[in-house]
């Protein structure tokens, strides 16, 4: 009765530690390292709560805060609605080779971040393709150094964004699209329900838990983002594109501001968290 009982937990104690040793034990010490003001070498001052106090009123955090839920219209919101239409359109057209078109669709997110990121810098860049393409259509003014614009560079960094996500969010709700049964389809078809009002009364309907895990991903990934921004903007022009990650990067490495950045780090994850739930506890009320 008692093995019973406990077997369970032995099946899960394996992966339990490593999880504890490598997510649950950083962020305990990240919590431990916040209360305390530390340059990252020699002796620390406790301080208890003030690295968070002098967060809210910090103009650089709050800018970070900002920026990162603007991108997460760009990682989240953009790719969700481009690919609801784009896989709808795949699953109600057929397509051949559809095998094809999803490794291709996925391609972006086997790609290091870094190489995206290098290759994104060279199209924006001044002389680089998109102005070009710009000019040549004859729209020079709407060409300019794009990750040097404060306008214009979070925009810029958030387009790279749906363009990594988009291929995600297809391939799960193509996933789930699949999983539909023609007959529905078909029943639709000849009660006289064109293509708006199959996706609607059928299509989002069924891609509901899709839905909910490609915003968890996506918004995730949208509030980690850091090493897009480092390579592109490190931030700039001024914090323009600074992001939490970013500044917890910034202060522990540049500022030595250890306590600080621990303190942004756990404000992360706790956004991270808050987000996410509300997201899943609207997926599940919905469905």
């Amino acid at each position: 009765m008692v093995r019973g009982r406990w077997t369970p937990y032995l099946f899960i104690l394996p992966a339990f530690l490593v999880y504890g040793a490598f997510s649950l034990y950083p962020l305990i010490r990240a919590a431990q390292f916040s209360l305390y003001e530390w340059s990252g070498f020699g002796a620390s001052t406790f301080v208890g709560l003030d690295n968070y106090i002098d967060l809210a009123s910090d103009p650089d955090f709050r800018a970070a805060i900002l920026n990162a839920l603007v991108l997460i219209f760009f990682y989240a919101v953009l790719p969700l609605i481009v690919g609801l239409v784009l896989a709808a359109i795949l699953r109600r057209g057929q397509v051949r080779g559809m095998g094809f078109f999803r490794t291709v669709i996925f391609l972006p997110q086997v790609i290091a971040l870094v190489v995206v990121a290098v290759a994104w810098r060279h199209i924006y860049a001044p002389s680089g393709p998109l102005n070009q393409a710009l000019r040549s259509l004859g729209l020079d003014s709407l060409a300019r150094g794009w990750l040097g614009d404060p306008g214009a560079a979070l925009p810029a960094v958030g387009f790279i964004g749906t363009w990594l996500q988009m291929g995600l969010v297809m391939l799960l709700l193509l996933a789930g699209m699949s999983r539909i049964p023609n007959e529905q389809f078909e029943a639709a078809r000849l009660d006289g329900a064109g293509p708006v009002q199959e996706f609607f009364a059928i299509t989002l309907p069924s891609v509901r838990g899709e839905i909910v895990v490609a915003l968890v991903l996506t918004i995730i990934a949208a509030l980690k983002t850091f090493d897009l921004v480092y390579m592109t903007t490190s931030g700039g022009p001024g914090n323009a594109t600074t992001v939490p990650s970013y500044e917890v990067y910034d202060r522990a490495f540049q500022l030595r501001e250890v306590g600080s950045a621990s303190a942004v780090a756990i404000v992360l994850t706790a956004l991270v968290f808050a987000i996410n739930l509300v997201v899943t506890r609207i997926g599940e009320r919905e469905s």
